[in-house]
């Protein structure tokens, strides 16, 4: 039986996991995987006040720098597009301006947009401002049980930057990197060594970027 969650916040890593509960929300982790993700809010989530999409993001949108945040209460997928009503996004919009956070929809990919070419192909085709795994089943899931979805996340990969082959090795279950497989990968191919340690540093400029709106997300979804 699913236990009842207030508000449950869906996060792909484990150090997104940790920034959203030191703010107070319960949390599940993906870790990727699109169908343990579905499954583990399916489980927790009863009939949940909220959910959130919460963590770091892809950019699409090519002014977007690292540590941008981004609010959105409007996601678009290959299979379909999902919004909260009007007067609940225009509650996020104020949300949004409150926390410097750019308002506007995602994506919900089925598997990670690596190259800057991909990106610019999603963002013509959808005008989507980020990109991540778990912000349309979030938003499938919200509408199914008729709460509200909130996106909130910050840019880590820019729309000028391809993401790296060793960075697109699955995680391991827990939502940590697979370390092991990281070191053989650059092993194999050295010359992806400074453009992973640039995606590092600027994923950490994302994730202290999600600090301060995560306790601002706990203010207002205690008021909504």
């Amino acid at each position: 039986m699913p236990s009842p969650v207030a508000v449950l916040c869906t996060s792909g890593l484990a150090v997104e996991a940790k920034i959203a509960r030191a703010a107070g929300f319960s949390v599940v982790i993906g870790a990727g995987d699109r169908y343990r993700t579905k499954t583990l809010v399916e489980t927790v989530a009863a009939r949940p006040k909220c959910l959130v999409s919460f963590g770091i993001a892809g950019g699409l949108a090519p002014e977007l720098k690292a540590g941008t945040i981004i609010v959105s209460g409007q996601v678009i997928s290959e299979s379909g597009r999902w919004g909260v009503d009007p007067v609940y996004r225009a509650r996020l919009g104020q949300f949004a301006r409150a926390i410097g956070a750019v308002e506007g929809s995602t994506f919900g990919a089925s598997s990670t947009v690596a190259t800057q070419t991909e990106k610019r192909s999603v963002w013509k085709a959808t005008g989507a401002l980020a990109v991540d795994l778990e912000s349309d089943i979030v938003a499938r899931l919200a509408t199914s049980l008729g709460v509200p979805f909130i996106v909130l996340r910050t840019i880590a990969d820019t729309a000028q930057r391809d993401l790296p082959s060793a960075a697109l090795i699955p995680l391991c279950s827990d939502g940590t990197p697979h370390l092991r497989r990281v070191a053989g990968a650059l092993l194999r191919r050295p010359f992806q060594l400074p453009e992973l340690a640039r995606l590092a540093r600027e994923t950490r400029t994302a994730l202290s970027a999600l600090i301060g709106p995560a306790w601002a997300l706990r203010g207002f979804v205690g008021t909504a």
